[in-house]
């Protein structure tokens, strides 16, 4: 490769640009992510009034704030982001924890990048290395990269939304408890939100964060039955779906609710069990996989193995006439 670069100037070019982007992009991440801890530090030490998730959501809204810049510059240049089933990729991405305005939009830049970097980056190898590629082989290679460039942005989020669903999911049943201790003693349920939203963040923080944005929105103007509607939405979990409806239904019949808490938390405890009884009766059968794969041919082999050394000796000299 030293000598391919030494006699072809055009790729000793390709070489050393490669080499400088590489090194620009290094350098710009390295002191954006100390900008970021500066200005995570001087936003925590102006904290004197309000909660700590507060100041969180406000640093994730000005976050937000600059990748919708970003898409509507690239927006303004010609290139429309907007995907055709813009609804379903929105839920999806809100489902796995991406719910800025300008998601959908930067999702679908992400995917176009993804189909032409893939291809060109082969290519750009194939060049330095010296690998002649013939036209079935660029054309095989480059389809299979672009479709791989098209669908691995879909798989990240799917698998990212898979965890934080697990985890919400295994940190909603404490949810019910500390809320059912704060609503019994005395707390109304926005402040028992809000109080539980505080006491969870370095425990369970996606669901602090839920319960903070559904407190932070009730504070802002939005309904009760909003507000728990969309903390359903954002958690993208059936069981916080059921809990908020639950609520608003409480709230509109006029029903105690510290009494529907301490059913629905002891149900959720209840199925937290039967997950982890299901999971638990899963592994004989686990485990009998790579037990039939690697140890089964070997206890073979070795019952196996005087027999046939006996046949060997005996048997065959005795058909052989010897």
């Amino acid at each position: 490769m030293v000598d391919f670069l030494l006699a072809n100037a055009f790729a000793r070019w390709i070489f050393l640009a490669v080499v400088f982007g590489s090194v620009m992009l290094i350098a710009f991440a390295v002191l954006g992510s100390f900008a970021r801890r500066s200005a995570v530090r001087a936003e925590l030490k102006s904290m004197a009034a309000g909660s700590a998730m507060s100041q969180v959501v406000r640093l994730r809204q000005t976050k937000d704030t600059a990748w919708s810049k970003l898409a509507d510059r690239i927006e303004r240049a010609g290139l429309n982001l907007t995907d055709t089933k813009n609804d379903a990729v929105r839920a999806k991405l809100i489902a796995a924890g991406f719910d800025s305005p300008a998601a959908p939009r930067m999702f679908t830049l992400i995917r176009l990048l993804m189909i032409f970097a893939l291809p060109g980056g082969f290519v750009l190898l194939s060049a330095l290395t010296g690998n002649a590629i013939g036209f079935h082989k660029l054309y095989l290679y480059g389809a299979g990269l672009a479709l791989a460039g098209l669908y691995l942005p879909n798989l990240f989020v799917t698998a990212r939304a898979d965890r934080r669903r697990q985890e919400i999911t295994n940190g909603f049943p404490d949810c019910l408890d500390l809320l059912l201790v704060c609503v019994e003693a005395g707390l109304s349920l926005e402040a028992a939100l809000d109080r539980v939203g505080r006491e969870m963040v370095e425990s369970h923080p996606l669901v602090a964060r839920i319960l903070s944005t559904t407190t932070l929105q009730m504070r802002a103007g939005a309904g009760r039955d909003a507000a728990l509607r969309r903390m359903g939405e954002i958690s993208g979990v059936d069981e916080v779906k059921s809990f908020a409806t639950l609520l608003i239904q409480s709230d509109k019949l006029g029903t105690s609710v510290a009494s529907t808490l301490r059913v629905y938390s002891s149900e959720m405890r209840e199925k937290r069990r039967m997950r982890a009884e299901e999971k638990a009766h899963r592994l004989p059968v686990l485990i009998s996989i790579p037990l039939v794969v690697n140890m089964l041919p070997t206890m073979i082999g070795v019952l196996m193995l005087p027999g046939v050394v006996r046949v060997v000796r005996t048997l065959l000299p005795v058909l052989n006439g010897g």
